[in-house]
Parts: structure tokens; sequence; C-alpha cells
């Protein structure tokens, strides 16, 4: 990877918006823009509502970065109970298709565990490689 940012949240629904502008910000001159923040959007949302990261007093980190002919989007939770995994298509449930959205417009995309956490993260391609 060439070149690298971080910025941590608050664990908060509405923090999300700001990750959202943080990813266009960083991304706007070099890709994907709507992937990018659709990706930020959905696993930002995903560790607010699934981890302990929505707790009181938790926080979220996001970390994009950018590689030969890709951009990579990685939200690190704290972790909880539920382990993020792509839900069936045919679901009448409302939500649970976060995931499937980045897949499908990913390149590649996965779920990393830490002692105290997790990343989800996804690779869009982009032309400013």
């Amino acid at each position: 990877m060439r070149t690298k940012w971080c910025r941590a949240f608050p664990g908060l629904v509405e923090q999300v918006v700001l990750a959202r502008h943080f990813v266009a910000a960083l991304v706007a001159e070099k890709g994907p823009v709507a992937d990018a923040t659709l990706v930020v959007s959905e696993l930002a949302t995903n560790a607010v509502r699934h981890s302990l990261s929505g707790a009181e007093g938790g926080w979220f980190l996001v970390v994009v970065g950018f590689g030969d002919g890709f951009v990579r989007i990685e939200v690190v939770d704290q972790g909880g109970e539920r382990v993020p995994h792509l839900c069936d298509v045919t679901s009448q449930e409302e939500g649970g298709r976060g995931l499937l959205l980045i897949a499908a417009c990913a390149k590649d995309w996965g779920v990393k565990n830490w002692p105290d956490g997790r990343s989800v993260w996804a690779e869009l391609a982009w032309e400013g490689a």
C-alpha cells in the first residue's frame, strides 16, 4: 500500500456521515467516490449497530489506503458476539444486506479478527494507479 490515512470516530450513528465525508474527501480525485462512501457507510453502520463500538464510550476507526489500482477501505470496531457474514438475499428481514452490496461493488473484501475487536475491509478498483 503506497499511502494510508486513518481517523477514529465515536461509536455513534450520527458519526457515520462524518466517516462518509472523510472517505469522500480522500477518494474524490482518485476514484470511485460513490462506491467508497457506500462501503464506509455500511461498514461504519455495522460497527455501531452490531459491535461493542456502539456501546457507551465506544469508537470505530476508518482506514483508507491506496495501492496500485485499488483503494482499500477498512473499518476497525471493538468486536462483539455477532460475526459479519453475508445474509440470504431472499430473506424477508429488513436490513442485513449491506455486505452483499459491498461484495457486489468490491474487487475483494474480508474480515480480520483481533484480540480486542475486528476489522472489515473492501478493496475497490480505481484509475489513479
